[in-house]
């Protein structure tokens, strides 16, 4: 009896033995591949990136080229709380008909705006600026605020729903774009002809040309 545990035991080990080796072997053959960085990619990065850089432009100058077309599109995001058309009903947030220009938290029909909103927008009207800063962050704005939008990270969405916004009952003048700044013009070349048509001396001529005879002097004799 004593005998077959031996025995028994001996295979087990052997096993052992040789499952180890194995793996030590798979090991030196094939390297895990790390990655360098923890997490996964998330497509759009990128693109986010891009946005947050054209935010650094002043609203104005964004309006003076603002696509209402896009605006519209970007607009759906908000369309879950927000009805836009005249005369529509308040929803989880207020109608937002001919809302640029008008004062802060104030008016839409009795809706209940927050706290936050009516202190941080105190004597306040959403113009182009107020909105602008709304829309890149509305906790930021306003903290406390009842919208749980983040916001637009990109200054040419917030640019272009400004001026969807304003399309929809405001009608406020928007920027016009600034003109563009007149061509420097390269000074004319030595002995280039002026307007008259005579040509300017240059100054190696200049530098050649006879002296006059001084006053009184006697001509030389020959």
């Amino acid at each position: 009896m004593d005998n077959r545990t031996n025995t028994i035991a001996g295979w087990v080990l052997g096993s052992m033995g040789v499952a180890l080796a194995l793996g030590i072997a798979g090991n030196m053959i094939v390297h895990p591949i790390k990655a360098e960085k923890a997490g996964y990619p998330i497509e759009g990065g990128a693109e986010e990136g891009a946005g947050a850089a054209a935010a650094d432009k002043p609203i104005a100058e964004l309006l003076a080229t603002a696509d209402t077309a896009h605006g519209a599109e970007v607009f759906k995001k908000c369309s879950a709380c927000h009805t836009i058309a005249q005369g529509g009903a308040n929803g989880i947030g207020p109608n937002l008909w001919a809302t640029v220009g008008e004062a802060i938290a104030q008016g839409k029909a009795g809706y209940a705006f927050s706290d936050a909103l009516k202190t941080a927008g105190a004597g306040k009207k959403w113009d182009f600026e107020e909105l602008n800063k709304w829309l890149t962050s509305p906790r930021a704005f306003a903290a406390g605020t009842k919208m749980t939008f983040a916001g637009l990270t990109s200054g040419k969405d917030r640019a272009d729903v400004i001026a969807y916004l304003n399309a929809q009952g405001s009608n406020l003048p928007l920027p016009a774009a600034a003109p563009a700044a007149p061509e420097a013009k390269a000074p004319p070349a030595a002995g280039a002809a002026d307007p008259g048509g005579k040509a300017s001396p240059a100054a190696a001529d200049l530098g050649n040309a006879t002296a006059p005879a001084a006053a009184g002097a006697e001509p030389a004799k020959k």
